[in-house]
């Protein structure tokens, strides 16, 4: 009988060895689950941003086509544009010996008065003052050929000088 105990005895030894070593496994196992667990979720995070940026994507190459078919379309409209002076369809012949000019637009010149009996610029004759002061006296003025006498060079040819 005692004989019978100790096997019993070494046979509940093993098996609480065994038992030990299952637990061992059960507890190594359990954590290899979590973590696996862990990485399942952030993997799924990561399939999750990988699909919503490829949604993204598409959206922005969408409306990047749009602006260039856009942009297409724009020079597509100026370069079909007419010119101003292109009247073909209102019972013009079309575009021939059509005259493009640089500027539309062409300053007006202002006439400048120039006085008769002083020469220069700004007055008339009538409101001359060396004709109407008295101080200055009537001089009597001829017909002198440009150059013989220095007087500004943008005037005409003749100048009105007074008579040596």
């Amino acid at each position: 009988m005692t004989k019978e105990i100790e096997n019993l005895k070494n046979e509940n030894s093993k098996y609480i060895n065994v038992i030990d070593s299952l637990q061992s496994k059960n507890s190594f196992y359990e954590n290899e689950i979590e973590i696996l667990n862990v990485s399942s979720k952030l993997s799924i995070d990561s399939l999750e941003e990988n699909e919503k940026l490829k949604i993204e994507i598409d959206a922005l190459k969408k409306t990047f086509s749009k602006f260039s078919n856009s942009s297409d379309n724009l020079d597509n409209l100026l370069g079909l544009q007419r010119c101003v002076f292109d009247k073909a369809g209102l019972g013009y012949e079309e575009m021939k010996n059509v005259k493009h000019f640089k500027n539309f637009f062409v300053k007006k010149k202002e006439p400048q008065i120039v006085c008769n009996y002083c020469g220069r610029l700004g007055h008339t004759s009538t409101s001359c003052f060396f004709r109407n002061n008295p101080y200055f006296g009537k001089t009597r003025k001829i017909w002198v050929p440009k150059g013989t006498f220095v007087t500004n060079l943008k005037r005409p040819k003749f100048k009105w000088v007074p008579k040596a």
